[in-house]
């Protein structure tokens, strides 16, 4: 049997996962509950768990969305699974959090001096996560399909463009769609694109 394993976004759960079983009706499909928010932690919570699925499973596809499949990327999943379905990923995570730091007003100085700022925007800066993915470019084998909104606020078009060129992956945009796809219309996209990757693969 194959397997579908779903990685949530930020304020996501597991739960989530339910969606994708009438997208793939032959396949088993569950989504990880992982408990760590950082690359290095996320990623091996994600690595070992796939890991213990391997055996049990002739494939396995990932579905992640935003900084879901940033985790995965992070998790030394080349040649353990079949193939990548990346909803809104946030691809350049050096580059995103530098734009959040302008967002803010905050210098490279002062992050290195304070570890951590929270933001006005909800969210906690950290000099230790910089530094690391810095030190960490991400290495990414796996076939890969995308789906970004043409409004996504985290990721502009230019670097989606550039990490789909780089890593040979499909990319499709929905015009005027956003980060998170939510709406009655933007899920019947999800849907549909989801159906036609897989016919393609």
């Amino acid at each position: 049997m194959n397997l579908v394993l779903y990685i949530h976004g930020k304020g996501g759960s597991a739960s989530e996962s339910s969606h994708y079983e009438k997208l793939f009706p032959d396949y088993k499909v569950i989504g990880l509950d992982y408990k760590t928010f950082t690359p290095w932690e996320t990623g091996k919570e994600i690595h070992e768990a796939v890991a213990g699925l391997k055996p049990e499973y002739e494939n396995i596809f990932l579905v992640a969305s935003s900084i879901g499949a940033f985790f995965s990327m992070n998790a030394d999943l080349n040649g353990l699974i079949k193939k990548a379905y990346f909803i809104s990923p946030v691809v350049n995570m050096e580059k995103l959090i530098l734009d959040m730091m302008k967002w803010a007003d905050i210098t490279e100085e002062e992050l290195e001096k304070k570890k951590i700022i929270s933001t006005s925007f909800g969210e906690d800066l950290s000099w230790e996560y910089l530094c690391y993915v810095r030190n960490h470019p991400l290495v990414w084998d796996v076939p890969t399909s995308i789906l970004y909104g043409q409004n996504d606020n985290l990721t502009s078009l230019e670097t989606m463009k550039e990490f789909a060129g780089k890593h040979g992956a499909n990319l499709t945009i929905m015009e005027n769609g956003e980060h998170w796809f939510h709406t009655p219309d933007q899920m019947k996209f999800l849907d549909d694109w989801i159906v036609k990757a897989c016919k393609d693969a």
